[in-house]
């Protein structure tokens, strides 16, 4: 168990990083001025989060993940890929469309970027939330217990990170069901919690962004994203 806790600190951190920071980075990249160094970060965005996806499943029990477990993820971390490969090449030729916003080129560009490649990647991240999650519960950690700490610290960045990104991408169509369905599981589960350290992250991850989709829609009354509003470019 205290391996997979630092693997999930680990991660909350790193997907924080690589979601987040790309948006900020948006100087253009001395070598390929064509392209920005947000774009550049993103190129590593799967090389590190999906093992460490991988080693939380591999981690994530009593006992071996499963030949089926592991099939599973393959397809989900393909499409994770996919999604967000698709998000992070229409986005870097979209920021030289802004002159054709009238021609099909930049329609079908702003379908994948926004759109497609959005709900292609968030769709892949929460199966294989619910994997880990299954995964873990088949196999919980019957003779230790969480303090919560660690898992408490990793829930606040991916809590914050879930939200910003959810709202970015529009995708709360999604995002927003899957936080209240999580949260619910672990009302229910509540009892089973200190041995289910993914559980208690994720669950605590979506009762703050649960908590933070509230505040942001009552303050704006509705849910702009971060850039319609001028936080982000």
């Amino acid at each position: 168990m205290k391996t997979l806790r630092r693997l999930i600190l680990a991660f909350a951190i790193l997907y924080a990083v690589f979601l987040i920071a790309p948006a900020l980075l948006s100087q253009q990249f001395a070598p390929y001025s064509l392209l920005k160094n947000g774009d550049i970060l993103d190129l590593l965005t799967p090389l590190v989060l999906l093992p460490l996806y991988w080693l939380m499943l591999e981690y994530g029990g009593a006992g071996d993940a499963t030949a089926r477990e592991r099939f599973v993820f393959v397809i989900l971390a393909a499409a994770w890929a996919m999604g967000q490969g698709m998000h992070l090449g229409a986005n870097a030729v979209g920021h030289l469309l802004d002159a054709f916003q009238a021609t099909d080129a930049y329609a079908l560009n702003h379908f994948l970027d926004e759109d497609l490649s959005h709900y292609i990647w968030h769709a892949a991240s929460i199966g294989l939330i619910v994997l880990l999650l299954a995964r873990q519960s088949r196999a919980p950690f019957a003779d230790e217990r969480s303090s919560f700490v660690m898992e408490g610290i990793a829930a606040v960045l991916y809590g914050l990170t879930y939200f910003i990104v959810t709202i970015e991408a529009g995708t709360l169509p999604l995002g927003l069901p899957f936080a209240l369905a999580l949260v619910a599981f672990g009302l229910m589960r509540r009892a089973q919690l200190r041995q289910q350290p993914l559980a208690a992250f994720f669950v605590f991850s979506m009762l703050l962004a649960l908590i933070l989709f509230a505040g942001w829609g009552l303050y704006w009354r509705g849910f702009p994203e971060f850039s319609r509003v001028g936080i982000i470019k």
